[in-house]
């Protein structure tokens, strides 16, 4: 069985928001029995707990509640980090033009009015899983492929020793964000990745590998005889571009304007080739020799 099909199979988390006993049961016991992971909530705080404690796959969210409203509810999701894509779909008696456009500009991937066809319901529901497994192959900041995508391109390495995989790992990343937000740190991670992947483009013919293991470690897929090249320019761009990221003078005087010292962003490579490693130990054993654990 390949690593996809182990990853789809997985019992997908859905969140119910419905103060409604009769139909909060109806939609619980239904998908339940579809073999879906099923949490229920009446309440629009009650929801917000649970998203944070266990962040589903889909919430299934009714407008009217008894304390704060839907749309209250999908706003607070989308602003926080764990719940930001998950994917919503309002549930609610109001079939107002304008009501299906404030859910939707809120993030809404759907609008469904009652009364509502189960069926068609469930469909909707899988349409949007399904697409919402594919788009969490690729990490949300940057759009890179991740753990799963990556694993299958080891095989490439093994199969072909002309190729080498080479890495680059940001540190200094939660200092970074602490002192200037996350906005900023999401931009240097975009900035990062267009560095990669214009590095790589610019070197080799056909299309680039550029992944992702983990939010601060990337990798490549390069010709053997280029890796060092690949390296060196990398070393180089960044170098250049990370001291954008800080105000002018916080970068000047080497401290932030409330004193504290600057938390400089670093970054460090390295590469392996099919001969390095054995690619049946997967992502754990390529993290392990690009950049080996320091040992006491």
């Amino acid at each position: 069985m390949s690593m996809v099909g182990q990853w789809e199979e997985k019992p997908r988390h859905i969140l119910i928001v419905e103060d409604d006993p009769n139909t909060a049961d109806m939609l619980k016991t239904y998908f339940t029995s579809l073999g879906y992971q099923v949490s229920h909530a009446a309440w629009g705080q009650d929801a917000l707990a649970v998203a944070e404690k266990h962040p589903p796959d889909l919430v299934l969210l009714d407008i009217h509640l008894p304390d704060i409203d839907g749309y209250e509810v999908c706003m607070r999701l989308r602003s926080q980090r764990r719940t930001e894509h998950v994917p919503i779909v309002f549930l609610t008696e109001r079939k107002d033009r304008m009501d299906r456009l404030t859910g939707l500009n809120l993030g809404a991937v759907d609008y469904i009015t009652k009364p509502f066809d189960v069926q068609e319901l469930r469909y909707r529901i899988r349409n949007i899983l399904r697409r919402s497994s594919l788009e969490s192959l690729l990490h949300p900041v940057t759009g890179l492929p991740t753990s799963v995508l990556v694993e299958e391109q080891l095989e490439k390495v093994r199969a072909d020793p002309r190729f080498s995989i080479v890495g680059l790992r940001l540190k200094g990343m939660k200092a970074f964000s602490d002192a200037y937000g996350f906005i900023t740190h999401d931009d240097v991670l975009r900035a990062v990745v267009l560095i990669l992947r214009n590095t790589a483009s610019e070197l080799m013919a056909q299309d680039p590998f550029v992944g992702q293991l983990d939010t601060y470690l990337f990798v490549l897929i390069v010709p053997e005889e280029k890796r060092y090249l690949v390296m060196g320019r990398l070393h180089q761009r960044l170098g250049e571009v990370l001291s954008f990221f800080y105000p002018h003078r916080d970068w000047e005087t080497g401290q932030r304007s409330d004193g504290q010292p600057l938390p400089r962003i670093t970054f460090e490579m390295g590469y392996v080739t099919a001969s390095d490693f054995n690619p049946e130990g997967g992502l754990t054993a390529l993290k392990e020799v690009l950049f080996p654990p320091i040992r006491d």
